[in-house]
C-alpha cells in the first residue's frame, strides 16, 4: 500500500495513509469513548479504598499501582499501536463535541479530589501494614501523575476561564501550585536548552535531573508570576498571584482532610503530594532527553521543532495520559486539544509508552544502554548537537563522538 503525507510548516512529515484502513476507522469511530479511560484512574481509588475498607484486605490498595506501573506496559507491549491521525473532517467533527472532552477532564479533576479523600481516610482510620501503605503512597503517586496530566491539558486552554479553573482545582490536589505558569510561559519557551530546568541532559540521571527540575520550576514559576504581576503594578503577594490562588485551594482542602480525617492525614498528604511530584518529573525527564535546539547567528536558539521531542504512539498510555506522548504535535501546537493531537512519522520515537520508560529511568544503568544510543542516532553521532550534562561531557564525547566518523564513512560507503 503506498504511503500518502502532509507536511507541516516545519517540514516534518505526518503519515495520513493508515486513515484509509476499515481498522483505523473503526477505531476513530470508538475512540471518544475510550477517552472514558481517564476517569478509570481515580474510580479505581475510590473502589480499591472501598474494598480495602469492606474487607480489611490491605492489598486493595495496590490497585491503581499496579494499573499504572504493570497493567498499563502490559497492553502497551501486546496492543496495536495507534499511528492514526484525525482527517480534516473527522478534526472538524471531534471540535464540534469539544465539550464532551472538556467534561471528561471536569469530571476526573472532581473525582481525583473525591479519591485522594477515600484514599487518605482508609489508610488514616485502618492499622495497615508498611508493605500496604507504600501500595497506597504509590496509587495515590499514580493519581497524582495522571491528575497533573489532565491539569496539563487544561492550563493550556489560557483563554477558556473555566478550564484554567479546573486546571488550577486538580494542580492543587497535589499542592503543585506552579505548575501551569511554569510550564506555559517557561517550558515552552525554554524546551530542549540548557536553559530549561524540565529538559532533561544526556548523562544525567533522574536523581540529577529532579534535584535540578523540581526546584528550579518552582523558582522560574513564582518568577515568571512575579513578573506579569509587576506589570499590572500588583504585589506578588495580593490573590491575583495564580500560584497563590491554587496554593489556597490545597491548604483549605489538606486542612479540612486533617481536621475531618485526623491529624495522621497530613503527612500521608505530604509524602503522595512529593512522590506525585517526582512522577510528574519523571515524565519530564523522558520527554526531550537529549534533545537539543541549535543556536543560531544571532545566537538565539532556533524554533522548537518536531524532532526536539520523544513520541511514541502506544494505545493504552496515550489514552491514560491524553495523547500528550504526541509530544511533537503537542509543542507544535500547545493550545490543541487532546483529541486532536496527530503523529508526526518522523519524530524520535520511544521504544515504549510513558509508564514503562518511566519505570527504566528509575534504574540509570539501564536507561542509558537503552537511550543513550538512540540520542547518538538522532544527533548522526555529532554529539556537539546534544544537550549533554557538564559533568558528563568528557565521557561522552570519547565513548560516542567518534560515532560521527562511523556514520560520514557508512554514508560515503
Amino acid at each position: 500500500m503506498s504511503h500518502s503525507h502532509t507536511v507541516n510548516i516545519t517540514g516534518h512529515k505526518m503519515d495520513e495513509n493508515k486513515i484509509l484502513s476499515e481498522q483505523d476507522k473503526h477505531w476513530a469511530a470508538v475512540k471518544k469513548y475510550w477517552y472514558l479511560v481517564t476517569l478509570v484512574v481515580p474510580v479505581a481509588i475510590l473502589i480499591s479504598s472501598g474494598l480495602a475498607y469492606a474487607t480489611g484486605q490491605g492489598a486493595w490498595l495496590w490497585l491503581l499501582a499496579l494499573v499504572f506501573w504493570v497493567v498499563i506496559p502490559v497492553l502497551d507491549a501486546f496492543v496495536r499501536e495507534d499511528s492514526f491521525n484525525p482527517t480534516a473532517e473527522q478534526e472538524m467533527e471531534l471540535q464540534k463535541n469539544s465539550s464532551y472532552y472538556k467534561n471528561i477532564l471536569y469530571s476526573a479533576t472532581i473525582l481525583n479530589w473525591l479519591g485522594l479523600i477515600a484514599m487518605t481516610y482508609v489508610v488514616v482510620s485502618g492499622d495497615w501494614s508498611w508493605f500496604h501503605i507504600i501500595g497506597a503512597f504509590l496509587s495515590v503517586g499514580a493519581l497524582h501523575a495522571v491528575g497533573l496530566t489532565m491539569s496539563h491539558e487544561l492550563g493550556h486552554k489560557m483563554n477558556d476561564k473555566t478550564q484554567v479553573l479546573f486546571a488550577q482545582i486538580g494542580s492543587a490536589c497535589s499542592g503543585y501550585a506552579h505548575f501551569n505558569i511554569e510550564h506555559n510561559k517557561g517550558h515552552h519557551k525554554d524546551v530542549a536548552t540548557p536553559e530549561d530546568p524540565a529538559s532533561s541532559k544526556m548523562g544525567e540521571n533522574i536523581y540529577k535531573f529532579a534535584l535540578r527540575e523540581l526546584p528550579g520550576a518552582a523558582v522560574r514559576g513564582w518568577t515568571l508570576e512575579a513578573e506579569r504581576l509587576k506589570r499590572q503594578n500588583r504585589s506578588v503577594f495580593s490573590i491575583h498571584n495564580e500560584l497563590i490562588q491554587t496554593s489556597l485551594i490545597t491548604l483549605v482542602g489538606y486542612a479540612a482532610m486533617t481536621y475531618f480525617i485526623g491529624l495522621a492525614a497530613l503527612p500521608f498528604l505530604l509524602i503522595c503530594a512529593a512522590y506525585g511530584w517526582f512522577q510528574l518529573t519523571m515524565a519530564n525527564y523522558i520527554e526531550h532527553y537529549g534533545l537539543l535546539r541549535q543556536t543560531l547567528e544571532n545566537g538565539r536558539f532556533e524554533r522548537c521543532q518536531p524532532h526536539h521531542s520523544w513520541n511514541n504512539n502506544f494505545k493504552a498510555s496515550n489514552l491514560l495520559t491524553l495523547h500528550l506522548q504526541r509530544h511533537s504535535d503537542h509543542h507544535a501546537h500547545p493550545t490543541r486539544a487532546y483529541q486532536l493531537l496527530r503523529d508526526y512519522a518522523d519524530a524520535p520515537q520511544l521504544p515504549q509508552g510513558y509508564p514503562a520508560m518511566m519505570g527504566l529511568a528509575l534504574f540509570p544503568p539501564a536507561w542509558r544502554y537503552v537511550m543513550d544510543s538512540r540520542v547518538v542516532d538522532w544527533a548522526d553521532g555529532d554529539m556537539n548537537k546534544v544537550n549533554i550534562d557538564p559533568a558528563k561531557r568528557d565521557e561522552i564525547f570519547r565513548k560516542f563522538h567518534r560515532e560521527a566518523e562511523k556514520t560520514e564513512d557508512a554514508k560515503a560507503a
